[in-house]
C-alpha cells in the first residue's frame, strides 16, 4: 500500500486549485461538499467557476498561482490540464507547504482522491492506487445502490445520541444498540418521518439498558480450506459480530481479515509432529471468554467436524455449561478434488469413500488396507506427508497395483496451490518435492491425467 487512506479535516481551512478547467470543475463541486475556505487561480476560468465565485461560495483570482499563493493552504490542486503549468503550479504550492495532487498524474502526486460515496456523516472512500480509476466506479456506483440514503440522518441522530447511549457499558452491550439502531428500528422510524426517529433513539436506549446482558457463547466454525470466498455466509457473520476469535494455524490470513477490527484474535496453532497449543489450554480459552459474556469464534481450517478436535472441544464447553452451536466448512478434500476437475464418487467407480488421517495419537494410522487396495477404490489422506512411505507400504503389501493413481493438491484453494500428480509407487519421492499442508487423493488423476496410462509418466514428466 503505497497511498495511506485518511480523512483530512477541512473546516476552517485553505484549499488552493490552480486551473480553471473541467478537470477543476469536476474537483470543485467534490470539495465544496466541504467546509474548507477554496481560492481557484486561473486567467480564464470556466463559467461555472465565475458563477460560483459570484455566488460567495470560493474565491476567484484571474491569474496563474504565483508564489506565496498557497501558503497556509492544507491542499493543492493542479487542474489546469497542461502538464507543464500543472507541475510549475504544484512545485509553487508544496515550497509554501501544502500537499498536492495533479489531475490524472499520479507520479506527480502527492496524495490522491478517491472515489467517495456521500451519506453525510457516513462518507467511504474507494481507492486503487491509482491503477484502476474503472474499478473504483464500479465499486462506487454499487455501494451507491446498497447504502440506504437514509443512512445520513441516522448517523447524523446517532452522532447527537453519543453521551446519552454511555449509559451502556463498553463493548457488546453498547454495539448491540447501535446495531439495533441503524439495521432495524432506525430505518423503520425513519420511514415514518423525523419525529417518530427522534422519539425512537431514547426509546431505543431505555430498552436495552432495560435487557438482561447476552450470555456468552462459542460458534465451531469451519473456515474452509483457505479461499475466502469458499467461507460461508453464517461462518462470515459470526467472524463480523465474534469478540474473541481462536484460530488454528492453517486458517488464512485473508479469513482472520475478515473479522471485525476490534476482535481479540488468539492464535492457536498445531503443527503435525511440532510445537502445538495443548487442547487443554485451548478449552480453557473458549470457556473463560465465553464466561465473560463474549462471542467466542472457534476457527477451524476446513470443516471442524473433519479430524477437527470437534467433539473434544464440544464435551469441554458442555462441562462447562457453555452453550455452542457448529457451523460447517468445506473440506480439504472437497476443495482439492474439485482444483483437479473431479469428484470424490463417481457411478461404476466407487460406491463409497474413505476419509483418512495417516496418523492419529498412537502414530501412524492403521486402515482397512485390503479395501483401500481394491481397484477404484477412492480416499482423501489428511496428514499424510510423514507417513508417505507407510501408506505405500501397507497398499502393496495388500495388492494395490504400484500405478495406482494418486494426486497431491498443496495449500489446496489458496493462491499458491499446487498439483502434483504421481502414481503410488512415486508416492514418497513426490511428497517429497511439495511444500506445505497437503491433502493426498488416493484413486484419483487430475480431469486431463484420468485420460492417459499415468504408470506410463517419468518421475520429471509426473510432477510437471
Amino acid at each position: 500500500m503505497q497511498h495511506f487512506p485518511i480523512f483530512v479535516s477541512l473546516a476552517g481551512r485553505r484549499v488552493v486549485v490552480a486551473g480553471g478547467t473541467e478537470a477543476a470543475v469536476a474537483k470543485l463541486r467534490l470539495l465544496m461538499k466541504t467546509e474548507a475556505h477554496l481560492t481557484v487561480f486561473a486567467e480564464a476560468p470556466d463559467p461555472q467557476i465565475t458563477d460560483w465565485a459570484a455566488e460567495g461560495r470560493l474565491t476567484l483570482v484571474r491569474r496563474a498561482l504565483a508564489p506565496g499563493d498557497a501558503l497556509c493552504a492544507v491542499l493543492a490542486y493542479g487542474a489546469a490540464e497542461d502538464s507543464r503549468e500543472d507541475a510549475r503550479a504544484m512545485g509553487l504550492a508544496r515550497a509554501d507547504g501544502a500537499l498536492t495532487n495533479i489531475v490524472d498524474d499520479l507520479a506527480g502526486s502527492q496524495f490522491i482522491t478517491p472515489a467517495i460515496v456521500d451519506r453525510d456523516p457516513v462518507c467511504v472512500a474507494i481507492g486503487t492506487e491509482g491503477a484502476a480509476p474503472v474499478l473504483a466506479r464500479a465499486i462506487k456506483k454499487d455501494l451507491e445502490e446498497r447504502l440506504p440514503v437514509a443512512l445520513g440522518p441516522l448517523a447524523r441522530s446517532g452522532q447527537a445520541f453519543r453521551r446519552a447511549a454511555e449509559a451502556l457499558p463498553q463493548g457488546r452491550r453498547r454495539r448491540d444498540f447501535w446495531s439495533d439502531w441503524y439495521f432495524r428500528t432506525g430505518p423503520a422510524a425513519h420511514e415514518q418521518g423525523a419525529e417518530a426517529a427522534r422519539d425512537a433513539l431514547p426509546a431505543l436506549l431505555e430498552d436495552h439498558i432495560d435487557r438482561a446482558p447476552r450470555t456468552g457463547s462459542v460458534a465451531l466454525v469451519g473456515a474452509g480450506p483457505g479461499d475466502p470466498e469458499l467461507l460461508t455466509l453464517k461462518a462470515r457473520r459470526l467472524l463480523h459480530e465474534a469478540d474473541v476469535v481462536i484460530h488454528d494455524k492453517l486458517v488464512s490470513p485473508e479469513i482472520l481479515e475478515l473479522a471485525r477490527r476490534e476482535a481479540q484474535i488468539i492464535a492457536v496453532g498445531k503443527v503435525g509432529f511440532g510445537p502445538s497449543t495443548p487442547q487443554a489450554e485451548i478449552n480453557d480459552l473458549m470457556v473463560v471468554h465465553a464466561q465473560l459474556g463474549r462471542q467466542v469464534v472457534r476457527l477451524k481450517s476446513g470443516d471442524a467436524g473433519i479430524f477437527g478436535r470437534l467433539e473434544e472441544e464440544a464435551d469441554a464447553l458442555d462441562a462447562a455449561g457453555v452453550p455452542f452451536r457448529v457451523v460447517p466448512g468445506i473440506t480439504a478434500a472437497s476443495g482439492a478434488v474439485a482444483a483437479l476437475g473431479r469428484s470424490l464418487t463417481a457411478r461404476g467407480r466407487n460406491s463409497d469413500l474413505r476419509l483418512l488421517t495417516a496418523h492419529d495419537t498412537k502414530g501412524f494410522a492403521e486402515q482397512d488396507w485390503r479395501a483401500l487396495a481394491r481397484p477404484g477404490a477412492v480416499a482423501a489422506i489428511y496428514m499424510g506427508k510423514r507417513g508417505a512411505r507407510f501408506v505405500q507400504g501397507r497398499l502393496l503389501m495388500h495388492g494395490a497395483a504400484p500405478g495406482t493413481a494418486v494426486t497431491l493438491v498443496a495449500h489446496v484453494s489458496r493462491a499458491d496451490q499446487t498439483i502434483t500428480p504421481t502414481t503410488l509407487a512415486e508416492l514418497p519421492s513426490a511428497v517429497a518435492s511439495v511444500d506445505g499442508p497437503t491433502v493426498i487423493l488416493l484413486g484419483l488423476a487430475p480431469r486431463a491425467a484420468a485420460q492417459i496410462d499415468i504408470s506410463t509418466l517419468s518421475p520429471k514428466q509426473e510432477h510437471a
